[in-house]
């Protein structure tokens, strides 16, 4: 009996690497790794290099970098289902962002597209103080940010990782839009304390504007369409919308969703947020 194949793309971000830690153990499954470093690349800027990574794929879990808000995102994603219909891809798990109106385009794009279907909406992921941009500052016991008095439901990337795994496995996730978010609101002040807690270190944080917040990020040399995304992030998503809860986490897992003390608590562990001391 043949394996069935699923694609991960962006299988070295925070969620498809470990999406694809979790196929690995399961036999009857061949992981194709989408990404630039892979044995066949691939680059969503380049078309050309994804039919020899689609071909005689099952299931696709589609995370788009840098965001499907980006303007680029609803005709590169309505050019890449398209393609995938066209090998065979009978199910297709996207990753979404939740409350971004813009992101829901692309969501519409597969939903008419793919024969089988998941939306998985995500808010802002805990790993972001451990793996991506607030780790630098986290570092350096000084943390800067508008909207602090925004409440999040910060989510944890393994969970998503569990979620999207059982959908991409399971029928009975198929034309089904789960939205993900942790047990409890935080602002982001709220989440530095916890860390700092966790770690035993002083860690300070300033509220600044939107305005500022860019002046500086500009000052750091970020590039500009790294800008325009975390201005949108914050000038949009991070207006109240998102500032409730949902139960997805523990409907398609059974159980509660990871709360942000249980993540801060094993990352300090890990010794990642000391290694300004070492």
């Amino acid at each position: 009996m043949s394996k069935k194949k699923i694609l991960v793309l962006g299988a070295n971000g925070k969620t498809g690497r470990r999406v694809v830690e979790r196929l690995q153990h399961l036999n009857d499954i061949e992981i194709i790794i989408g990404s630039r470093t892979a044995e066949h690349p691939f680059d969503w800027e380049n078309p050309e290099t994804w039919p020899a990574v689609i071909e005689g794929v099952h299931s696709v879990y589609i995370t788009f970098q840098p965001d499907l808000a980006v303007p680029s995102a609803p005709e590169i994603i309505t050019e890449f289902t398209r393609l995938a219909n066209k090998y065979g891809v009978e199910k297709m798990v996207l990753l979404s962002g939740r409350g971004e109106k813009e992101a829901q385009v692309c969501e519409e794009i597969v939903q008419s597209t793919a024969k089988s279907w998941t939306i998985i909406r995500a808010s802002w992921f805990n790993q972001n103080f451990s793996e991506s941009f607030f780790l630098e500052p986290i570092l350096a016991g000084f943390v800067a940010l508008p909207r602090a008095e925004a409440l999040e439901p910060f989510t944890d990337a393994d969970d998503i990782a569990d979620v999207v795994t059982a959908c991409l496995l399971n029928d009975k996730h198929n034309s089904q839009t789960y939205e993900l978010t942790g047990p409890r609101l935080l602002t982001f002040p709220e989440a530095v304390k916890e860390i700092a807690k966790a770690t035993d270190r002083e860690i300070q944080f300033q509220s600044l504007t939107l305005e500022k917040y860019t002046q500086q990020l500009r000052e750091y040399q970020v590039p500009e369409d790294h800008i325009w995304l975390i201005n949108y992030l914050f000038e949009h998503v991070l207006d109240g919308r998102n500032s409730s809860i949902t139960n997805d986490i523990e409907k398609v897992l059974n159980r509660k969703a990871t709360d942000f003390s249980t993540y801060a608590k094993e990352i300090a562990k890990t010794g990642i947020w000391n290694a300004v001391n070492v």
